[in-house]
């Protein structure tokens, strides 16, 4: 029996190690926030709204009617018939046309609708995985910091013990040791709170683990160009709002067709008490919308709808021209963040390291102080974050970028 809850025990880890060490990549994590209930309820809706249109050439349900007709209200058994009457109205049929067509395109404008949503979606998505993997490359250097610090620290001890060393100097080693201590707490909740957006846009466990993909790269957008007409294709605002005025058009269609007129027929039997001839009715009707007091509401539809139209052009000329801007801006803004980042690279953080070697070799030669030391290993610390930091600031403008010319 022990033998036995042992195997459960290790396959039990075997399974928490597996689950914990698989990655997932940045396109894996999209694929699965393309599965968001939020989208599937677009296409629940575009789905109904189809449904819809199937029933909009059906014509009005037939009356029928039975009763007495002509009878005098003095009983006279030689006066009045019985009567069997059927109508039908018949909807002309370019009406139920444009009807169709209409309902038809509003499941383009739900499917434009989702579209807009799942690029929100997806650029929340990569922002979050890019946080998390520059908070695993700062989890990093914390350990490449603290190896120095313990390095150090070790070395200072070796030279208390020959009264080379001050105790005060030792105590601040220590604090700088524990200090990366609440650092490396702080960045495993942040980790922890990614990991739960990431989960959320997933719809997965929100407490599953998630291990992130590091290997990532910048990419160079500083010399694109921005073109409205290629905003216009691809960008889901825009579609929708084309997808909103092609409705709009159709709409119009339908309230033009108003114009048109119904037909009907009507047809009774008459079934007379005296014994006089049977006799029948049997008559067509037509209806005339181009009067004055019936075309006035089409018409200030049709009105309506051409004001409303140009609204949306308007709308979408207004987006584009914002969309230019900012696309303008961000690439000014990559520029300069790049040339930081990579004046930290090729500068600063070498002439650091430098700096704590000089000053590490000065210490081991007796010529220096451990507080220098301290000093050189803390700065060194702060320019590798800050460093990180301006990277994080490049995947933020790069995840603004992609999410103003939709790229993923």
């Amino acid at each position: 029996m022990k033998a036995k809850q042992q195997i459960i025990t290790i396959i039990l880890i075997c399974i928490t190690v597996v689950v914990r060490a698989q990655t997932l990549p940045l396109d894996s994590v999209l694929a699965r926030v393309a599965t968001n209930p939020a989208l599937q309820a677009y296409d629940a809706k575009a789905r109904a709204q189809d449904a819809y249109a199937t029933g909009a050439k059906s014509l009005d349900a037939p009356k029928l009617s039975a009763g007495q007709y002509q009878v005098p209200y003095q009983f006279n058994p030689n006066g009045g018939s019985f009567m069997i009457q059927a109508e039908q109205m018949f909807t002309n049929p370019a009406k139920l046309r444009a009807k169709e067509d209409y309902l038809k395109g509003q499941s383009k404008v739900t499917s434009a609708d989702k579209d807009y949503l799942k690029n929100q979606l997806f650029s929340q998505a990569k922002q979050y995985y890019y946080q998390r993997v520059v908070l695993e490359k700062k989890l990093a250097l914390l350990q490449q910091t603290q190896s120095l610090l313990e390095y150090t620290l070790k070395d200072a001890n070796i030279r208390l013990t020959y009264g080379k060393e001050r105790l005060p100097n030792i105590y601040k080693a220590k604090a700088e040791l524990f200090e990366l201590d609440n650092t490396r707490e702080e960045l495993h909740n942040q980790i922890s709170q990614k990991n739960i957006l990431l989960n959320t846009l997933m719809n997965r466990d929100k407490a599953a683990p998630l291990a992130v993909d590091t290997a990532i790269s910048l990419k160079d957008y500083q010399a694109t160009i921005t073109d409205t007409a290629v905003l216009a294709n691809d960008r889901s605002d825009i579609k929708g709002i084309n997808r909103n005025i092609d409705l709009q058009r159709l709409n119009a269609k339908m309230e033009y067709s108003k114009r048109k007129p119904d037909f009907g027929v009507q047809a009774a039997h008459m079934i007379s008490y005296a014994g006089y001839p049977n006799q029948y009715i049997l008559m067509a009707s037509v209806t005339i919308p181009i009067v004055p007091w019936a075309s006035k509401e089409y018409k200030a539809n049709l009105k309506g709808i051409r004001y409303e139209t140009e609204e949306l052009q308007q709308k979408k000329e207004d987006i584009l021209n914002q969309a230019a801007g900012v696309l303008a801006g961000i690439i000014a803004d990559l520029s300069s963040k790049k040339r930081q980042l990579d004046n930290y690279q090729k500068n600063i953080i070498p002439a650091l390291q430098n700096s704590y070697k000089t000053a590490l070799q000065a210490y081991d030669q007796n010529t220096g102080d451990l507080p220098s030391v301290l000093i050189s290993i803390k700065d060194l610390q702060t320019a590798r974050m800050t460093a990180l930091d301006r990277m994080q600031e490049l995947l933020t403008l790069q995840v603004a970028y992609e999410k103003e010319i939709e790229s993923h």
